[in-house]
């Protein structure tokens, strides 16, 4: 069994049961047309409940997107919620993010408040875009049609300087071998994707420009697009209202996602960590972590609760 079905299987044992981590709801909300056991019929019992209301106003004020729809997903494996449920309740609480970001890099000494959002800025925001469109993809809107950050640090350096730290979250996601640069009719759609990127791939910094063929497969699509995308807000800073002299991308993803982590990749025939590090310039700025460990040391007795429903829900192998 596959760390997909194992997760699905433990969220349905937990719906089944009645179980206080889903609020006694139950499954069977359709998805993609056909009502499946993962999916709640309240979408809402997907959070955390004591972020409930401030995750809803959040998105609401701040015009981002949820994935899926207009509200969110009852899916139980959706990475967006993942997300929201491990970090939003510690977003305000300046000790545990500079905690979760020494996790990463002992370098980081501050973090800032991340004031282009409009509602609740805090220490982390998610579905983070750029202020203007630098990868030639329009208007930036968060969390939908362009590149979207699921989690974003604004920290300070050693050296004081700023840093973006984008947080590319994974749960149960694994992927086909699809080429993106050959998607569409005559390959139209991959060829607007490489009008778009080809040219900043090859003045990046960060991507080795030899060879952009593993770039259009996933995971490796979404990671250069982040990686253009801290690049392009750091040459840029003087039009974006965060501004920043460095990045350090991180991957957040569960140890046991061995169909994502330990594939061997057609565009590489390595696995995904190797596949990507071995397209970088400067593999420093590059980690890989589990969920677990990213927030580790954060006070259990001001957080036991939030580390009591992660555990149940979803740091069970």
């Amino acid at each position: 069994m596959n760390f997909k079905n194992v997760q699905q299987k433990i969220s349905e044992d937990l719906i089944n049961s009645n179980s206080s981590i889903f609020r006694g709801d139950k499954a069977g909300a359709k998805f993609r047309g056909i009502s499946r056991d993962f999916v709640l019929m309240n979408g809402l019992n997907n959070l955390f409940e004591p972020i409930e209301k401030d995750v809803i106003n959040y998105f609401k004020w701040n015009k981002i997107s949820w994935w899926g729809g207009y509200r969110p997903t009852g899916h139980v494996l959706s990475s967006q919620i993942a997300c929201l449920n491990h970090l939003f309740l510690i977003r305000n609480d300046k000790a545990a993010v500079l905690t979760l970001l020494q996790n990463i890099d002992k370098n980081f000494v501050d973090v800032l408040e991340i004031v282009t959002d409009k509602y609740n800025p805090a220490f982390i925001q998610f579905e983070s875009t750029s202020d203007y469109d630098h990868l030639n993809e329009g208007i930036p809107t968060r969390g939908n049609n362009c590149t979207s950050i699921d989690a974003l640090i604004y920290a300070v350096h050693t050296d004081q300087s700023k840093w973006l730290i984008p947080i590319e979250w994974k749960y149960t996601e694994h992927y086909s071998n699809q080429d993106k640069a050959l998607e569409g009719e005559n390959n139209c759609k991959g060829e607007v994707r490489k009008g778009r990127y080809t040219n900043l791939i090859n003045t990046s910094n960060q991507l080795k420009n030899t060879d952009h063929s593993c770039f259009y497969f996933e995971p490796f699509y979404q990671l250069m697009r982040q990686t253009l995308w801290a690049e392009q807000m750091i040459l840029n800073k003087s039009e974006e209202s965060l501004k920043a002299d460095n990045f350090f991308h991180v991957h957040v993803i569960p140890s046991n996602n061995y169909s994502l982590l330990e594939k061997k990749y057609k565009c590489s025939g390595k696995n995904m960590e190797e596949t990507w590090r071995s397209h970088l310039i400067d593999q420093s700025k590059y980690q890989k972590i589990t969920p677990e460990r990213l927030l580790s040391g954060i006070p259990e007795s001001k957080y036991s609760e939030l580390l009591g429903y992660l555990k149940e829900r979803y740091w069970k192998f």
